[in-house]
């Protein structure tokens, strides 16, 4: 019982002590934390690849030159789901296997590239490999599905304090990724003019383009820090060590540094002797071990009432986020009007995640949420009774 109570008080204390170490959260911090604020920028080009990846294809459907290569495919509302909604993956791996992950994906748009030739067959296999085109992560293609859930995890680099910010630089991301693939289409689409007249490089081009932040997240890898966490998990203290001050831009007996290591090193205690004493033959870190670690983690999800809970929230949460149907009421119009129009909605979608990014930590993910919902319901009802309005029009 007396170990009950004492678990709240170190925790208070350890997060009073933090606060006095650290000062406020907000913008402040960002500046305050700059590299690891850069860092977390880079890792985030895999959420622009893969909102660059989702919304690319968006404008190219209603290309006429597209069409002209496509036939039917772009004409049949079942067939030109394939182009858009590939099959679902979840992909993992670690920092050392990114720049595999990237090959794939860079062999994904070669293959969609070569489509003005082979048809409609490589646009699908391109996409398969890369990745869907949904606005949201719950369905991964190989290479996008790799790239953009394993590069190195916001969290896992960003102090307590940031920890908010720097996770929500991911959405900002994936917004900014659909927004320059939106307006991207809309220029390209002029190429040789919008009519039967257009050329093949109206949708070639932003194809290609896919290209370039793929090449520079293969070459940024390979200056990126592991995780201290998993530098720590693994063994290795000292590299742990040393990686956790170069983040945080401090020596390594800081008192702040000395706080966090050992903060993480406490998980990593406790999770390695609840492993040790409900799966023993699974102690040792193999790859086959950690791999079934993955499933039975996946597993004590639902085995208690209060991990259930957090369960059903995160999923629900991202569930009705989808199931409001706003990408319906953005569907695909056969004229560049559309394009415009998504576009400026690309916008708005950056303008909104900024403040999230900047002030989450300080106001807190719950009031952030409901604002967004609140808006969401908003905007929500206006489109209803414009498109009430207009039905008959």
């Amino acid at each position: 019982m007396a170990s009950d109570q004492k678990a709240p008080i170190f925790g208070d204390a350890t997060q009073h002590l933090r606060q006095e170490l650290t000062g406020a959260s907000g913008p402040a911090a960002l500046m305050k934390n700059i590299k690891v604020f850069g860092i977390a920028c880079f890792a985030s080009l895999g959420g622009f690849i893969y909102g660059y990846n989702q919304g690319v294809l968006t404008g190219i459907l209603i290309m006429p030159s597209f069409g002209g290569h496509m036939g039917d495919w772009v004409d049949n509302a079942t067939k030109k789901g394939w182009y858009t909604s590939p099959p679902q993956y979840d992909v993992s791996g670690k920092l050392e296997y990114q720049k595999v992950n990237v090959a794939i994906f860079v062999v994904g748009v070669v293959i969609q590239c070569t489509s003005a030739v082979t048809g409609p067959a490589c646009i699908i296999a391109g996409r398969f490999i890369t990745a869907a085109a949904s606005t949201d992560p719950d369905s991964l293609g190989l290479a996008i599905g790799a790239i953009s859930v394993n590069v190195p995890n916001n969290a896992e680099v960003a102090p307590p304090e940031l920890r908010g910010s720097l996770v929500a630089l991911q959405q900002l991301a994936i917004a900014t990724g659909i927004t320059v693939s939106f307006w991207i289409d809309y220029g390209t689409n002029y190429i040789g003019g919008a009519g039967p007249t257009q050329s093949d490089a109206a949708w070639l081009v932003p194809l290609c383009l896919q290209l370039i932040p793929g090449i520079a997240l293969a070459v940024g890898m390979l200056f990126m820090p592991f995780s201290p966490r998993w530098l720590l998990h693994h063994g290795r203290e000292a590299e742990a060590r040393k990686v956790l001050s170069s983040l945080r831009n401090l020596e390594q007996g800081h008192p702040l540094i000395e706080l966090e290591f050992l903060e993480i090193k406490t998980q990593s205690v406790f999770e390695k002797r609840s492993t040790a004493e409900k799966w023993p033959h699974l102690v040792a870190l193999t790859p086959w071990n950690t791999s079934k670690l993955q499933f039975v983690a996946i597993g004590s999800l639902f085995t208690t009432k209060a991990m259930f809970r957090r369960v059903t929230v995160a999923t629900v949460t991202m569930f009705f986020q989808q199931f409001t149907g706003i990408n319906a009421a953005l569907g695909i119009r056969s004229n560049t009007t559309s394009l415009l129009a998504t576009g400026l909605v690309g916008v708005v979608g950056i303008l909104t995640t900024i403040p999230a990014v900047l002030y989450i930590d300080k106001l807190g993910r719950k009031p952030v949420m409901l604002v967004g919902a609140v808006g969401m319901a908003t905007c929500h009802i206006i489109i209803a009774i414009i498109f009430a309005r207009n039905e008959k029009a």
